[in-house]
């Protein structure tokens, strides 16, 4: 997956550095002259897939929550031919010297003799995956990526990749499920996503919910995406910024981000072994009006991390309530402005906080990025993603987007942080074929 080198220190009054998105055209270009120089031949076709960014609902997808994303217009592209045998050749822009072969037949999750390492997982495992749903034998392939999501910054830079891999052996595989990006097959790409997930539990070792790939896979460009993650099923929510004059800014922290450092996988634990002493099958059963007593029996049990188990319930519970309440607040037909933005933002904000005290997954990049945002007067600003590192959003008037920018730049350099960079989230298509 492509690599980015660590950045200098931020400098105050440097000019905020903004991370563009490809065209589909440069896109296009880009992964087919790649795959041209390593593999000596044309692809069968340039497929792809966004990076996504969550407006609220966070850590809730794994406890059978709601979430709101978006796709962003920065895309994983792969250029993919298909080959007549059982071999896999991978390459990108970091190891075209050094082109990756794996077997079809040896591949294995992690852990096992088949393990396969680094971005490679992300797509042997989709094939690998789709077998295992009942979509094979499949034909090997060679594949070149190139992407311009910003890679460990939370934007799910790895659902992109595993989504670009599904929709391309969709393609060529003829499976039939995916559909167009204009005439999406909902239930097909609902079965592809439970692959992606597969691939990154598995075969990556990373244990996401699966929020990541339903965005990139199910989003429509214009809309939030109100998932459920209990049932898979998805609402499209109008979420058009531009006509309220607003943006929603990104602020990739550079801080280092990773789901595969056991910080995420604790907090899942923590959450399974909440809904076990609360005698439900998921920390969403618990209504907003029955939090207290599900807390006060957290507090009551046995359990040697008892208080961590409250804080953990706490945020869960009132985070899938104010993703509801936000989803209300988009799709009650008026513009986004006045006490309506006003009541957006302060969802963002408490979203953040509960994620800073309750859950324990923000870190002092990414709240010094929620602060200066916020005191240069972004509407609301919250972490997003898993945590730990990534990004923060804010939500800001269009024609303060420069100023907000600024204002965390300059915040970072009070505090001797490496510079951060920025993109515009604007809602964009989901995963599907260029050429």
């Amino acid at each position: 997956m492509p690599r980015t080198e660590t950045p200098p220190a931020a400098v105050a009054g440097s000019e905020p550095v903004f991370s563009p998105a490809l065209s589909p055209q440069e896109g296009v270009e880009a992964a087919t002259d790649l795959f041209r120089e390593a593999f000596g031949a044309e692809p069968d076709g340039v497929w792809y897939a966004p990076g996504r960014v969550n407006v609220i609902g966070e850590h809730t997808d794994y406890n059978g929550g709601l979430a709101l994303p978006i796709a962003l217009p920065h895309r994983a592209h792969l250029a993919l031919r298909r080959r007549d045998d059982r071999t896999i050749r991978l390459v990108s822009p970091q190891t075209r010297e050094a082109i990756d072969v794996l077997d079809l037949d040896a591949i294995g999750p992690t852990g096992t003799p088949g393990e396969v390492r680094h971005w490679n997982a992300y797509v042997a495992g989709v094939a690998w995956a789709l077998e295992r749903d009942g979509l094979g034998p499949l034909r090997g392939f060679d594949a070149a990526l190139y992407s311009c999501v910003p890679l460990g910054g939370g934007l799910s830079s790895s659902a992109a990749l595993e989504c670009a891999t599904a929709v391309a052996l969709d393609d060529v595989c003829t499976l039939g499920l995916a559909g167009t990006v204009d005439t999406p097959d909902d239930a097909g790409r609902a079965r592809l996503v439970e692959a992606c997930i597969r691939a990154e539990n598995e075969m990556a070792g990373a244990p996401t919910g699966g929020m990541d790939q339903s965005a990139s896979m199910r989003c429509r460009a214009g809309h939030a995406l109100e998932l459920d993650c209990r049932d898979g099923s998805v609402v499209h929510v109008p979420f058009d910024l531009a006509a309220a004059d607003l943006t929603l800014l990104v602020i990739d922290t550079k801080a280092k981000h990773s789901l595969v450092d056991g910080q995420y996988g604790a907090r899942r634990d923590a959450c399974e072994r909440a809904a076990e002493i609360l005698g439900v099958p998921l920390l969403a059963d618990i209504e907003p009006g029955s939090l207290e007593a599900a807390l006060a029996t957290l507090r009551a049990s046995k359990a040697t991390d008892a208080e961590v188990l409250v804080a953990r319930t706490r945020h869960v519970v009132t985070e899938i309530d104010r993703t509801r309440r936000l989803v209300a607040l988009l799709q009650d037909g008026t513009p986004l402005t006045g006490e309506k933005l006003a009541q957006v933002g302060a969802l963002m904000d408490a979203s953040h906080e509960s994620l800073r005290v309750d859950y324990e997954v923000t870190c002092p990049e990414l709240d010094v990025a929620v602060q200066a945002a916020r005191a240069a007067g972004a509407h609301g600003a919250r972490m997003t993603g898993g945590g730990f590192g990534g990004s923060a959003i804010a939500l800001v008037d269009t024609a303060a987007v420069d100023a907000v920018a600024r204002a965390v730049v300059d915040a970072y350099a009070d505090h001797g942080f490496a510079a951060p960079a920025f993109l515009n989230a604007v809602p964009s298509a989901p995963a599907g074929r260029l050429v």
